[in-house]
């Protein structure tokens, strides 16, 4: 692959996917693509970026992009965002929307399900509270081989290990073979879609909670700040957004701020001349 070519892929991922692909991760270009230069009978990356700029096959496209998109994930990542969905967002969303008891939400960048199931199993825990409530969750993903495999429910013995409560995989699983499926009442909980991020996504209506995580750290600035003002605009108000560790909403967009008591929990930012009036009291009692 000349350097040529090597530029015009990385303009290909950025424009489909939001990708910014860097110099230093050729080598990763070289290993995702050559099994899609033998799937569709290739010879060498160079031929695989020539059908590229011919633009006359959508299914080589679409492999290029799902194959350099990175799916990691596992059950319950990073735990505290899904402690804080129990213990803080959740009983918060229900006390605001007790008179429509209607609750949104959003897993972008769901890739094979395990975020969105871990969701759905906490939300079954609480099953008592939701009584008559109308529960929502909607997961999308760029990739439409991702969404069918999370349709499905189905995990290996080293999915399942990565993150999952053993309780709760014997409360919410069967084996089958040597093979893993989360029960049919939590997949029917969340609907799957495909959706690319650098697509518009107001059809969607706006949800209570946002799980937007470890897919922004792929794009460059002015990338996720586009993206996090419509994520801002999707967001209902008094709603919580919830980015990856290593993301930040600080220097990128003006209408979503951090929280102060939780690391990588965000919400709408408060007016500043709303910000003025209720912080000018405080200081007069201050003074007192």
């Amino acid at each position: 692959m000349t350097e040529f070519e090597f530029e015009y892929l990385r303009t290909f991922l950025k424009q489909r996917s939001g990708l910014a692909l860097t110099a230093e991760k050729r080598y990763l270009v070289e290993s995702r693509l050559t099994p899609v230069c033998r799937r569709f009978g290739l010879a060498a990356l160079g031929d695989l970026i020539g059908a590229l700029k011919l633009g006359q096959d959508s299914a080589i496209e679409r492999a290029v992009v799902e194959a350099m998109t990175t799916n990691e994930t596992f059950f319950f990542r990073d735990r505290i965002p899904f402690d804080l969905f129990r213990d803080t967002i959740l009983p918060e969303a229900l006390a605001r929307n007790a008179s429509k008891r209607r609750l949104r939400i959003w897993c972008a960048a769901a890739s094979t399900g395990q975020e969105p199931y871990s969701l759905a199993m906490l939300l079954q825990e609480a099953a008592p509270r939701l009584a008559g409530w109308q529960v929502e969750i909607v997961a999308t993903d760029l990739s439409t081989e991702v969404i069918e495999k999370a349709k499905l429910g189905l995990y290996s013995h080293f999915e399942v290990q990565r993150g999952l409560p053993v309780q709760w995989l014997i409360k919410y699983f069967t084996q089958i073979g040597e093979q893993w499926q989360i029960a049919q009442s939590l997949r029917s909980m969340v609907d799957y879609r495909q959706l690319n991020l650098l697509h518009s996504f107001a059809s969607l209506g706006q949800f209570d909670v946002i799980y937007c995580r470890n897919v922004l750290i792929y794009f460059d600035a002015p990338t996720k700040s586009d993206v996090l003002a419509r994520l801002a605009a999707q967001l209902a108000p008094g709603g919580a957004l919830l980015l990856g560790a290593a993301e930040t909403v600080i220097g990128l967009t003006d209408r979503l701020s951090p929280n102060p008591k939780h690391r990588g929990l965000y919400g709408h930012a408060e007016p500043v001349g709303r910000a003025s009036e209720m912080a000018a009291p405080l200081r007069v009692a201050a003074g007192v």
